[in-house]
């Protein structure tokens, strides 16, 4: 076969072999790193970047196109990073919703506004108001009139007053300079042309540390006072249910709900220790009242009497009664939502219904139930943030003094404070109020909102009740039928309506401002924007930070194997160990001549180079 026949023949297996080689791999690599650049650019959907590669003659555009494609590239994904942090910053959308429907009437809470004078305690509060009388009387030369039962019975309780006088002596009612005092702002009152301030004195239990509770306002400083040894006397009952003297007949005289009259199985009773007997309406579960219209006499209508015989002047100074909207399953806060109703009058309540949704999670810090809130519920109601203020402040109250508050629910295994057996209970609870107002105990920040709340915007109207024309007869009838036989007619009764203003209520819910359909748009419309590409181009982006990899992986493998092939280095050239410049026998030269045949019979392989048959005889001769 001739020479030239033989060379094509071999061309045309060499590029049938490399057309295999191709058509079976899976996965092609690149060279080198240039190699890579130039196919990316040259290739990619990605705007700008064929601009590396089209101008490399031309360093001066290369250089441009170059700082401007990363440039680009910077400036894109600052916008990323504002996106991803608005993203991550958990907006919100207000809802504003309008809904018209029957609506659930909620519970009223309607309460004397003066503590009752109970017979359980009927005794030591003649004791606390002599002593009291007293006290005025040495502080102001003031003689408070006390009923005339009071004076005669007075010698026989000197005996029992002894130790409830103790007491209030350990905590005296007492007048001091203001400069003698803490600093008070400019615009405080005087108390008096002397210009004394007034309070009374806390100690603990070993008297090694007093202070003086003081007060800007005389009245306010002997209401306080009082109040704190009255709470002490209820403290002492062992049974509750002792001060549990409802009398519904003789403050409630008329209650009539959507034109129909209320009985006693619409409303429950319990006592509060400054407003006294307080009434709940509507708060079954079982049998809720439902507003057929809107409207006054749609509502709830009551007629209360508003006298003040047989309570604590000392303790309350107002008249009238006080009244609270608030949801069904949740307490009735009165110093919180309540308001005074006044005598003689009658109040025209206007309500309006308004609900809060809340996103929980990461939109917001409210919580569904409370079951994740730190403090424990002291309430048998569901979750409120007021409750959870005054569970946290009560078990506080526990843990540090001792003993419980009397206005709030008893904890388990506690009991409630009473100085005969906590001596310095009002030391403790006074140094830990003003911690509490002062959020140190962290009741504030531990009591999350709810995520869902109803509340009730009420709107309230006045007009003189029994008008000066018709008072005759509705007195009359009051009494008749009441037994209302009050001489001062018009400041023992009162009337109250409450009523839906209308059907429409407000619903106020939360939706996110940031979705991840609206990141992966905005994301979008940045590249688009700074590249012109899509999605497959981000793609190819990724491809080329991948074949970066694994070049980078290959190249390294390659550079750590050409290591491990290297020969190690000879032995010295003068050493004696070196078998080269020793003698040999001549029989062992057959080594040498079968590695030079090998290699010569490794040529074979190629047909174009095998040679002839005689010469190949002639070669092997020679040899």
């Amino acid at each position: 076969m001739p020479d030239g026949e033989k060379t094509r023949q071999w061309k045309q297996e060499e590029e049938q072999q490399q057309k295999e080689e191709e058509r079976e791999g899976l996965i092609e690599f690149y060279g080198s790193y240039q190699e890579l650049f130039q196919f990316f650019c040259s290739n990619t959907t990605i705007h700008g970047a064929i601009r590396l590669v089209c101008s490399k003659k031309n360093k001066m555009k290369t250089a441009f196109w170059s700082v401007l494609f990363f440039l680009t590239f910077g400036l894109m994904y600052w916008q990323f990073g504002i996106l991803y942090r608005e993203y991550f910053s958990y907006p919100v959308n207000l809802n504003l919703n309008l809904n018209s429907d029957r609506l659930t009437f909620p519970a009223v809470t309607l309460c004397t506004l003066n503590p009752y004078r109970y017979s359980a305690i009927r005794k030591k509060l003649d004791e606390l108001d002599q002593i009291t009388h007293q006290t005025l009387l040495d502080l102001y030369d003031y003689n408070m009139s006390l009923a005339r039962s009071d004076w005669s019975t007075l010698s026989t309780r000197k005996r029992s007053s002894r130790s409830l006088l103790h007491h209030v002596q350990r905590h005296p009612l007492r007048r001091q300079k203001r400069d003698n005092l803490v600093n008070l702002p400019e615009n405080s009152p005087s108390v008096d042309k002397n210009d004394w301030k007034i309070g009374f004195v806390l100690c603990s239990e070993n008297n090694k540390d007093c202070f003086h509770q003081a007060y800007s306002s005389g009245v306010d400083a002997v209401r306080e006072w009082y109040s704190f040894h009255y709470i002490n006397i209820l403290a002492q009952m062992p049974d509750a249910k002792a001060l549990d003297e409802s009398d519904f007949e003789n403050f409630i005289y008329a209650c009539r709900f959507n034109e129909a009259t209320c009985d006693k199985a619409n409303y429950t009773h319990f006592h509060h220790p400054l407003y006294g007997n307080c009434y709940t309406f509507n708060d079954n579960s079982s049998s809720l009242w439902t507003s057929s219209l809107p409207g006054i006499n749609n509502g709830l209508s009551l007629v209360v009497r508003t006298e003040q015989n047989d309570f604590i002047p000392l303790l309350s100074t107002v008249t009238g009664a006080r009244v609270m909207v608030h949801d069904q399953n949740e307490p009735a806060f009165m110093d919180d939502g309540g308001f005074n109703v006044r005598p003689g009058i009658e109040t025209s309540i206007s309500m309006r219904k308004e609900m809060t949704v809340r996103l929980g999670g990461s939109y917001s810090d409210c919580t569904e139930d409370g079951s994740d809130v730190p403090v424990q519920n002291l309430y048998s109601s569901r979750y409120t943030e007021q409750v959870c203020i005054r569970s946290c402040f009560q078990l506080n109250m526990v843990e540090r003094c001792g003993c419980a508050y009397y206005f709030y629910p008893l904890p388990a295994e506690a009991e409630y404070c009473d100085y005969t057996k906590h001596v310095a209970w009002g030391y403790c609870y006074y140094k830990l109020l003003a911690e509490f107002k002062a959020d140190v105990l962290g009741c504030f920040h531990k009591c999350r909102k709810p995520c869902k709340m109803t509340e009730y915007q009420l709107s309230a109207g006045y007009s003189r009740w029994p008008s000066a024309v018709s008072e005759d007869w509705v007195f009359y009838m009051l009494s008749q039928q009441n037994k209302y036989n009050i001489t001062s007619k018009r400041n023992g009764v009162a009337k109250v309506n409450i009523f839906f203003e209308e059907w429409n209520y407000k619903t106020n819910g939360e939706s996110p401002a940031f979705t991840v359909v609206t990141l992966l748009s905005q994301l979008g419309n940045q590249w688009s924007l700074w590249f012109g590409s899509s999605v497959l181009s981000v793609m190819e982006l990724a491809e080329l930070i991948l074949d970066f990899i694994a070049i980078t992986f290959i190249l390294a493998l390659r550079w750590f194997r050409s290591r491990q092939q290297l020969p190690p280095p000879g032995p010295p050239p003068n050493s004696h160990n070196n078998t080269a410049f020793q003698d040999e026998v001549p029989g062992l030269s057959a080594p040498h001549r079968f590695t030079v045949e090998a290699v010569v019979t490794m040529l074979p392989s190629y047909n174009s180079l095998e040679p002839r048959g005689p010469s190949r005889d002639a070669e092997v001769g020679h040899e």
